[in-house]
């Protein structure tokens, strides 16, 4: 059964969701994370994916207090990206309650000190945020595209020890037009034994179940609960 994590994006500490990653999209749909993140945890929901937007544009992490007040208040498992550039960044989030942290810049940026955390944390901690446009990795908050491709990006951090990957396409987030599945049994294909987790797109309950079928072990979903497209409800069938 593929997991469900909903996503909470934080920009001054509110729930907001982008399109495509640009901040001039921004529209505010809760002033309290917290409250958001307690619907989830009642109806069920285990896991939150929490992504600190101001954190990826500013280079380092900057909402680790409403990281710590929705961790200490609730007993979802939290994995947190964005803005975690160095060790302290790291050390912040988890001591902030985060579970899991998700690095996708510094993993193109700077590959030894990402190698350095997976040797240090171990793969249950550290997860590889492989974030694309038209199978290109892109970093610092999307803003650049890069000439890494996607595949060979994955599998060369497999190799290293990553066990977990967020795949995001650029091209979907936030458009609810559906997920990239080809994309992401592409991936499969290529890096059988990865835990994939596809993000960007979802739009409904079916595009969830395309996604179960086709064999994605998780799923990251936000703006079609926000829009009232996707029904927490609708969602207990998969917890």
């Amino acid at each position: 059964m593929i997991r469900l994590v909903p996503a909470i994006d934080l920009i001054d500490g509110k729930c907001v969701r982008l399109t495509k990653g640009d901040y001039d999209t921004k529209k505010i749909y809760n002033e309290d994370p917290l409250d958001v993140a307690k619907q989830f945890e009642d109806h069920g929901i285990q896991y939150l994916h929490v992504v600190d937007l101001d954190g990826a544009r500013l280079g380092h992490i900057v909402n680790y207090r409403t990281l710590e007040h929705i961790a200490s208040r609730t007993s979802l498992i939290i994995d947190f990206g964005g803005g975690i550039k160095e060790d302290g960044d790291l050390e912040i989030a988890f001591n902030s309650g985060a579970r899991m942290i998700t690095g996708g810049s510094i993993a193109v940026t700077e590959p030894d000190k990402f190698a350095t955390w997976i040797t240090k944390y171990g793969s249950k901690k550290i997860i590889l945020g492989a974030d694309c446009n038209n199978k290109k990795i892109a970093i610092h908050g999307w803003k650049e595209t890069t000439d890494k491709d996607l595949i060979p990006f994955i599998q060369g951090y497999y190799g290293q020890g990553i066990t977990k990957v967020i795949c995001t396409d650029i091209q979907r987030d936030g458009m609810l037009q559906g997920p990239s599945i080809g994309l992401y049994k592409e991936i499969k294909k290529n890096v059988p034994l990865i835990y994939l987790i596809a993000s960007g797109g979802v739009s409904s309950i079916e595009d969830i179940e395309k996604l179960n079928e086709a064999g994605i072990p998780a799923v990251i979903f936000g703006k079609a609960l926000y829009e009232g497209r996707l029904q927490i409800k609708d969602l207990l069938r998969f917890t």
